[in-house]
């Protein structure tokens, strides 16, 4: 596994955890992860025994260390794997216009964090951690002051941004919010001079066909570990 031979979305865990996360991460060069109160993530810098053995051990003493693209081909040693994935990884060199009007949003801040994840933790988008909402801009749509849909930021690599956090409560659904407030949170990674690119499961096809209308294509198909002590 070489830096030199690889895209950096080929490995955006690590190149998160080197770009944009680094404020956040822990560990040291062999392996690193983000600050569990961000999220699960972690990554080795190569595929050598010391850089494997490094990101053992910051698998957390309770609670998931999620692994993606080569870091989850075999799991680190004396870990147990709860469970694996294939990722759909998708990237948007433009964004298709809307088809109808967008509907009233607003950016979210520390303010609306509670109400954040507990969307998030009702819907599943993916880890939502107490302070996820803090890695990205967030937008989201409320309906009578609750919030019912939102949109956001995750990974941060050098020219790359992850739209991620996109989640639309059960009793809303079928309005085309999540579309809505996708397409403004890429545009505005667009217009800064950036990527956006997401991740979902590879066997979710009405997702990806979903994405795809958005402008999102499929650039690789990368695999997903989640592992525990």
């Amino acid at each position: 596994m070489s830096d030199s031979l690889s895209h950096p979305l080929d490995r955006p865990v690590w190149h998160s955890l080197s770009g944009g996360w680094s404020a956040l991460a822990q560990g040291d060069a062999h392996a690193r992860r983000i600050d569990p109160l961000y999220g699960p993530f972690g990554a080795a810098a190569d595929d050598s025994a010391a850089s494997r053995a490094a990101l053992a051990a910051l698998v957390p003493e309770t609670g998931e260390l999620w692994l993606v693209g080569p870091d989850a081909m075999i799991p680190p040693p004396g870990v147990t794997v709860l469970r694996t994935a294939m990722l759909a990884q998708m990237v948007a060199p433009s964004i298709t216009p809307a088809a109808s009007a967008t509907p009233a949003w607003a950016t979210l801040d520390e303010s609306d964090a509670e109400e954040m994840r507990a969307l998030a933790l009702l819907t599943r988008p993916g880890p939502f951690a107490p302070r996820t909402h803090r890695l990205g801009r967030f937008i989201g749509v409320r309906e009578h002051g609750q919030l019912i849909a939102m949109a956001g930021e995750r990974m941060a690599l050098p020219s790359f941004t992850e739209v991620s956090g996109v989640c639309t409560h059960p009793d809303w659904r079928g309005r085309g919010l999540a579309s809505a407030l996708m397409r403004i949170v890429a545009q505005a990674i667009l217009d800064r001079g950036e990527t956006p690119f997401l991740h979902a499961y590879a066997a979710h096809d009405r997702t990806i066909a979903l994405y795809r209308t958005l402008g999102f294509e499929v650039r690789a198909e990368l695999p997903m570990m989640v592992v525990t002590r």
